[in-house]
């Protein structure tokens, strides 16, 4: 089929929307060749603002070399390499992490506001999944070398299926991706959320809402 003037306007039209959206739905581009945070600044930006002086360990980080301890409730420990660890990272529009996992932990459900995320299975098994806003559960079990992406804002999760550690790195486009963990946003906000909505919502009683609460209060 033959593309006539008409049908070129409007190719290059959706292709220019399309650029647009992926301007705008990542962090915003820097306007210099880089603006180290000032991590001890009180100025309330977008970001952070830049630091007169900076040099070479603004711009490094080792906290990703070695596994981090899991052992805790859900066996798992996630190592941010983000702007507040590395504040070159200003205005860059990227960061890493990395995820350890104990035999069968899980990286519970949650979502990461500002970023896609991809992960890079160290090794290990994983079984990971997302799921989109029609409620459609999209899951794979991946291994060492292996690749999967979960959308930005989706809620998702990762799980060890072996009796062995498994490690994963975690690449993002923002440089402070943010992270909700689903069941503490609603079971341990402070202030707490009513008990009679998450009852509600849940189709719970109260009662229960009251013993998750309890089960995911911050140790004092």
């Amino acid at each position: 089929m033959e593309i006539g003037p008409r049908m070129v306007a409007t190719i290059v039209t959706v292709m220019s929307f399309a650029i647009f959206l992926g301007v705008v739905s990542a962090d915003p581009d820097m306007l210099q060749d880089v603006c180290v945070a000032d991590l001890t600044s009180k100025v309330k930006v977008n970001g952070f603002p830049c630091k007169a002086d900076f040099n070479e360990t603004d711009f490094f980080f080792n906290g990703l070399a070695k596994p981090g301890l899991t052992n805790n409730t859900l066996g798992s420990l996630v190592t941010g390499a983000n702007v507040e660890k590395i504040p070159g990272l200003n205005t860059l529009g990227v960061s890493m992490s990395r995820i350890d996992y104990a035999p069968f932990g899980l990286n519970p459900p949650h979502t990461h506001p500002r970023a896609t995320e991809m992960v890079f299975v160290l090794y290990g098994e994983l079984h990971v999944g997302f799921i989109t806003t029609a409620n459609v559960l999209v899951a794979k079990t991946i291994k060492a070398g292996e690749i999967f992406v979960f959308p930005r804002g989706l809620v998702h999760f990762q799980r060890n299926v072996q009796h062995a550690p498994a490690a994963v790195i975690a690449a993002f486009n923002s440089q402070l991706p943010g992270t909700q963990a689903i069941a503490t946003a609603l079971f341990a906000a402070k202030p707490t959320v009513p008990n009679d909505v998450l009852a509600k919502a849940f189709q719970i009683d109260v009662k229960e809402v009251k013993m998750i609460k309890a089960k995911l209060a911050p140790k004092s």
